[in-house]
């Protein structure tokens, strides 16, 4: 008599079907992913997905969901950090960079991959609005400190576009000696930060 799955069981198995399309997808693209490959992989009968999702794209959704999840998850522990408006915006700083190299398969899927109808994903319209707030909570912070002027939703959306182009530029390998990655973002934050109204910091020596 076959064993009756527990609640459990179900959010176990899904989350290992999760993380196996996770690993195709980024390899083969929303094009070569297929539902009977993801069974294979987890060892299950070809229409064992289907139990779960109605098709790829829905399987698509939950990764894209998940990865949202888990990039604001670590954005939002480094914000908690104890300390001032500064110091709290470079530890979301370090976070983010931590995630998008520590993860990259996830960073492309979530940013480089879109999908038709992505409205129609409740799960994932809340995830990715989730991941975009806490790109704009730490630039709230610096205006209420008085070290920068303007709106922070729309200086959070500039030092994202920055720091995102760096990230991509890294990952594909087009960064030289010249201007490596940190190089590059620290002197774009600066020159953002100076343009919104950020007093300028002596130089040393």
């Amino acid at each position: 008599m076959p064993r009756v799955l527990t609640a459990t069981d179900l959010a176990d198995f899904r989350e290992k079907l999760i993380s196996a399309a996770t690993r195709i997808f980024a390899e083969k693209g929303r094009e070569g992913f297929t539902m009977r490959e993801v069974a294979a992989e987890l060892g299950v009968s070809a229409m064992t997905p289907y139990r779960y999702f109605k098709d790829k794209e829905e399987i698509l959704a939950a990764v894209r969901a998940n990865a949202f999840d888990r990039f604001a998850d670590a954005l939002e522990a480094a914000f908690a950090f104890d300390g001032d408006a500064i110091a709290r915006s470079r530890k979301v700083g370090e976070a983010y960079v931590a995630f998008a190299f520590g993860d990259s398969a996830s960073y492309r899927l979530m940013f480089d991959m879109s999908q038709p109808e992505e409205s129609t994903y409740p799960d994932l319209v809340r995830a990715s609005a989730r991941a975009r707030k806490t790109m704009t909570d730490y630039v709230r912070a610096l205006v209420d400190q008085g070290l920068l002027k303007g709106d922070p939703v729309l200086m959070g959306h500039v030092f994202w576009a920055a720091l995102h182009g760096a990230v991509v530029l890294q990952l594909a390998g087009k960064l030289g000696e010249e201007c490596d990655f940190r190089t590059l973002t620290e002197e774009a934050f600066r020159a953002i930060g100076e343009g919104f109204g950020r007093p300028r910091r002596p130089q040393a020596g």
